[in-house]
């Protein structure tokens, strides 16, 4: 039997959730492929479970205040899977922003700090749309 250590884990997962995002958005890309769309959401939860693990995993995706992203997410994966790829990618992003609006401050920090692309997140305008949402909740 193998062991990892969490680095090793934590790369797999990060990896799993990539790809995941890479057949998500090359069955957007393809006219809405059912196929493409549920291999892509079955890489991303299966790397987001990985690279937090189980326990976690289910902690935050049972959560209360997660409850309607967890469903919305949960049943626009079951469109996708049924043939209905619009209507379920639609129901996806609506879950996809519940569930992790409270990294979208994390995230806004980390995109200013990127080389070229953090130029354009410095900018007055984009600047005072991240500085609105700062203040609230960051999950870490």
């Amino acid at each position: 039997m193998v062991s990892f250590d969490m680095n090793d884990r934590k790369k797999i997962g990060l990896g799993l959730t990539g790809f995941g995002v890479f057949f998500s958005f090359l069955g957007i890309i393809l006219l809405f492929d059912k196929g493409l769309l549920a291999i892509g959401n079955i890489l991303f939860l299966s790397g987001v479970m990985i690279t937090i693990g189980l326990k976690s995993s289910m902690q935050f995706f049972l959560k209360r205040s997660h409850f309607k992203g967890t469903v919305s997410f949960g049943v626009g994966f079951f469109f996708i899977l049924i043939g209905w790829p619009i209507i379920g990618m639609i129901l996806e992003a609506y879950g996809f922003v519940v569930l992790f609006s409270g990294f979208w401050p994390t995230l806004a920090v980390f995109l200013q700090k990127i080389p070229i692309v953090g130029w354009l997140f410095q900018q007055p305008f984009v600047r005072s749309l991240f500085d609105r949402y700062r203040g609230k909740r960051v999950p870490v």
